[in-house]
């Protein structure tokens, strides 16, 4: 699989869930423990600047704060995010270099990338199961998705972005294997 598709395979998956997502779900709790339904579209869609900015070589610091996503037309704002998050990790030159996530720490351009297609993937989960919708990304995207993750979780667990690992069987799918790395049940109800 080319890396220039990883992220546009991963925000698909996750734009299909976000069309399922109800106004009386925005309270529901969700498998990250730090966000609620509303919260955790608040977040992906605060970030969405900062991670294309990552794609072009820019810092652009999220603005996380406070959105009545009752009111504004949040979706289709996301959508757009999703869209030009897609279109900025097409160019190979994304994926080459140092590139920044959201701040002045420069970070190899790769990792970077396959971090945002992990964020998509694991937050897209998390909105899938609190939502009661059923994602499916591709084994090729999940299986690189994996390996990334098995290389980076304790760097994730220490910087606070992963909770604690919870044991997944080996020959689990690979989804439920990186859920159990980022320190999600992937049994959660």
């Amino acid at each position: 699989m080319s890396e220039t598709e990883r992220v546009a395979r991963a925000a698909t998956t996750l734009s299909k869930i976000i069309r399922t997502v109800e106004p009386s779900q925005l309270d529901d709790p969700t498998p990250c423990a730090r966000f609620d339904v509303r919260a955790l579209l608040a977040h992906l869609l605060f970030w969405g600047p900062s991670l294309v900015g990552a794609a072009r070589k820019e810092a652009v610091p999220p603005a996380e704060s406070a959105v009545d996503l009752t009111v504004d037309d949040w979706a289709a704002a996301l959508d757009s995010h999703l869209d030009a998050l897609a279109t900025a990790w097409r160019d190979p030159a994304a994926w080459q270099g140092v590139t920044y996530m959201g701040g002045p720490m420069e970070l190899p351009a790769p990792l970077v990338g396959g971090m945002v297609v992990g964020e998509l993937i694991v937050h897209g989960w998390d909105l899938a199961r609190a939502t009661g919708s059923t994602p499916h990304w591709d084994d090729d995207l999940l299986r690189e998705t994996y390996n990334e993750t098995v290389a980076t979780a304790g760097q994730g667990r220490e910087m606070g972005i992963y909770g604690p690992e919870i044991p997944v069987a080996a020959n689990a799918p690979l989804l439920d294997r990186i859920l159990g790395l980022t320190g999600r049940d992937p049994a959660w109800a």
